[in-house]
């Protein structure tokens, strides 16, 4: 009996620690989970030219059984300029992500995608965030290590 308490226990836990829409999480909710936020900005060229238009999403990365939670997504301007603001509310530190979907010097059907990582020094508690990670200028001719292909963004 001890065991099936314990195995309940842990469940509701991980359950409510878990916010991804389904059956049982508008009925349990987690009183440890806190509101979140980052902040990334840069500029996007394509052969010294600037990438506007380019689409971005701001994720935080789960875990199985979890799904990444979009935080925010939009466009970069004209200029290739952007900045994103995204939150989550989740009871451990998020881990929050960039991805860049782009064509540049690319014909295919579908976009390349490019991952950046936003360290957790990014991360604030609470729900804006005026600390940005800035990422400097990139040029999307150059490709990436870990770059791939989307289709479905």
């Amino acid at each position: 009996m001890r065991s099936l308490i314990v195995l309940c226990g842990f469940l509701t836990v991980f359950i409510s620690a878990t916010p991804t829409p389904g059956l049982l999480s508008g009925i349990i909710s987690n009183p440890l989970s806190r509101w979140q936020a980052t902040a990334v900005r840069g500029r996007l060229t394509c052969n010294g030219k600037a990438a506007g238009n380019v689409k971005l999403k701001l994720y935080d990365v789960d875990t199985v059984p979890d799904i990444d939670d979009l935080m925010k997504e939009g466009f970069s301007n004209a200029d290739g300029s952007f900045e994103l603001v995204g939150k989550e509310k989740e009871w451990t530190t998020i881990d929050p992500k960039l991805n860049i979907y782009h064509r540049c010097n690319y014909d295919g059907r579908c976009f390349q995608k490019v991952e950046i990582v936003i360290p957790k020094d990014f991360v604030v508690d609470g729900e804006l965030s005026t600390k940005y990670f800035d990422i400097g200028e990139i040029n999307l001719a150059s490709g990436f290590s870990g770059d791939s292909t989307d289709c479905f963004n």
